[in-house]
């Protein structure tokens, strides 16, 4: 009878991939590739748009929040029904900026060569989070999304892992930024206000959107800036030195 898989090796971490400046050109135009031009776009934006709802549902439990459900929409717009007395603020303002958070946190993952790992958490959480799940767009994004994940952890080499998960964390990167430009159009215009959670956020707490709207802007610039610092020092570039 053959071995069990060893889970713990499938999952441990590695030794750091190696990078170079042509492997990091290699896979910012694959990032590039999901998160700009329209057509997957309209695919990889519904990932983003999970994980933002996620970004919420991880802030609401943390608080003591009860999660009811999440729908994710084929238009990219999404929603995280959540009860509780308290908790609304951080659960708020979560969303926004959670793609570049967890994006950040992928390129530091890959930095240290704990790519296997973050498969691992990341698989997880998707199970975890069919539990939430109330649409069948959100349910095949998650499957898929998990789909994705499992294969990377069970048939890809540690250097596929990096480079697959580097170009996602770039991409959500991205895909933050464009968040962030869409609800800041919402406020320019001051239509559909009731889809952005600056507008929700000013209704709970008296304080101006433009506030939380700040607050987006310098998390997910703080993010990016992270983001960034951790790939020139995987390079041997260090950013105070002209």
């Amino acid at each position: 009878m053959p071995d069990s898989p060893d889970l713990w090796a499938l999952v441990a971490p590695t030794t750091p991939v190696a990078l170079s400046w042509t492997v990091i050109a290699v896979i910012v135009v694959a990032a590039a590739a999901l998160s700009i031009p329209r057509a997957t776009w309209r695919w990889f934006g519904l990932v983003t748009t999970l994980v933002h709802e996620l970004g919420h549902a991880s802030a609401a439990l943390l608080t003591g929040r009860v999660v009811r459900g999440i729908r994710i929409r084929a238009d990219q717009s999404g929603e995280m029904l959540s009860a509780g007395v308290r908790g609304h603020v951080l659960s708020g303002i979560a969303g926004y900026p959670a793609p570049a958070i967890v994006g950040t946190l992928l390129m530091w993952a890959v930095t240290q060569g704990w790519q296997a790992p973050a498969l691992a958490i990341i698989a997880v959480a998707l199970v975890l989070s069919l539990l939430v799940i109330r649409n069948a767009v959100g349910l095949g994004i998650v499957v898929g999304s998990l789909a994705a994940s499992v294969a990377l952890l069970l048939f890809a080499t540690p250097e596929w892992q990096a480079w697959s998960l580097l170009a996602v964390g770039l991409a959500l990167l991205v895909g933050a930024w464009r968040g962030l430009g869409a609800v800041l159009a919402v406020h320019a215009r001051r239509r559909d206000l009731q889809s952005s959670d600056a507008w929700l956020l000013a209704r709970r707490t008296g304080i101006p959107s433009f506030v939380w709207l700040f607050v987006f802007i310098v998390v997910i610039a703080g993010s990016t800036a992270l983001a960034a610092w951790t790939l020139a020092s995987d390079l041997g570039v260090n950013p105070l030195v002209e």
